[in-house]
């Protein structure tokens, strides 16, 4: 199909009454995109810009065609060009940026954007354009109320994708405030022993944006993760498990004490990654610790070992448990968990 074929064929369904079938926007864009793949525009990003050419509206759209953009991570000359209004992850997900704010080194410690409730997932979205590794990042509110959907990282200019979960009975409308605020205080003794000198918090800027995201048609498999090293300081390798979330949700090591101590660790793969929170039972009973899954693309194991203490000659059931922070429909992890002995 030729860019004018394109063109006859939705100004005539454009001069048509207002379909009936709510999802022909959504199918349109299925169209174009194997049109896209067929025409095999080459390996790199490719942008269809429907508006641009010209064309008429969709009879029963509110808004023009959207750019249809695929990126493996949004980039750009400056934090906002970092933050599109559309990309496409790795997974498939469609992401649509509902709005756009940032947060300077100096001036207001907050922001504040209202966003319409579409019922769809929502993510918000953040890049240090400026600062230090050690630069503050801001923590997220709903209606003024604290998100547990997770925490940006100190300063980073790499973009971080946050779940944002609306309330119970959040309608119409909602205020997202990201606030970079310290609160309490930390201080530092230079020699051990001298009196405790307060830190100043170092002040970093953010580009931010909040999006509602569209989840794949069909759960696409992420790669394994790679193998569990043998040996980490301290710890050699005795077990492991491997599975896929949401299919696998724990994991279950019976051990016997041998007086040395056990340790647990784990690593993820998959756009949600990150948000795959783990958590421990000893015999039963819910540990107090944990913590959302490594990922490991490169460099070395990123070591984050959970003890457990057995005692000699008892025996133990550890079962890890797996649970997703936010939503994830169709947006699988695979994960990887090791029993190391010291």
């Amino acid at each position: 199909m030729t860019v004018q074929d394109l063109r006859d064929v939705l100004r005539a369904h454009g001069e048509s009454p207002a379909p009936a079938n709510p999802a022909r926007h959504e199918q349109l864009q299925a169209r174009i995109r194997g049109i896209r793949r067929r025409r095999r525009l080459g390996a790199g990003t490719a942008v269809l810009a429907i508006a641009a050419l010209g064309f008429p509206l969709l009879s029963g759209t509110a808004e023009p065609p959207p750019e249809i953009t695929v990126a493996t991570q949004p980039s750009g000359p400056s934090g906002a060009a970092e933050l599109p209004e559309r990309f496409t992850s790795p997974d498939g997900t469609e992401y649509r940026r509902l709005a756009l704010t940032a947060i300077e080194q100096s001036g207001s410690h907050t922001a504040k954007v209202t966003i319409p409730v579409t019922g769809k997932p929502l993510d918000v979205a953040g890049i240090c354009t400026s600062g230090s590794r050690m630069g503050s990042s801001p923590i997220v509110k709903i209606d003024g109320r604290l998100t547990m959907g997770g925490f940006f990282r100190p300063c980073t200019k790499e973009m971080s994708l946050l779940p944002l979960t609306l309330p119970p009975g959040a309608r119409d409308r909602v205020t997202i405030t990201f606030d970079m605020k310290t609160a309490g205080t930390a201080c530092v003794r230079a020699d051990g022993k001298g009196p405790c000198e307060p830190v100043k918090p170092e002040r970093a800027a953010w580009t931010l944006a909040v999006y509602e995201w569209t989840p794949p048609e069909q759960p696409i498999e992420p790669e394994a993760p790679k193998d569990l090293p043998r040996r980490l300081p301290g710890y050699t390798l005795a077990d492991s498990a491997t599975g896929t979330w949401p299919r696998d949700r724990s994991a279950t090591f019976r051990v016997r004490g041998d007086g040395r101590p056990l340790g647990i660790d784990h690593i993820c793969t998959g756009d949600l990654a990150e948000r795959l929170w783990i958590g421990y039972r000893v015999d039963g009973k819910d540990s107090p610790s944990s913590g959302s899954c490594g990922v490991w693309k490169q460099g070395s194991f990123p070591m984050a070992v959970t003890e457990f203490k057995v005692p000699k000659g008892k025996r133990a059931t550890i079962t890890v448990t797996l649970r997703m922070r936010g939503e994830a429909t169709n947006r699988p992890v695979r994960w990887s968990v090791g029993l190391f002995r010291g």
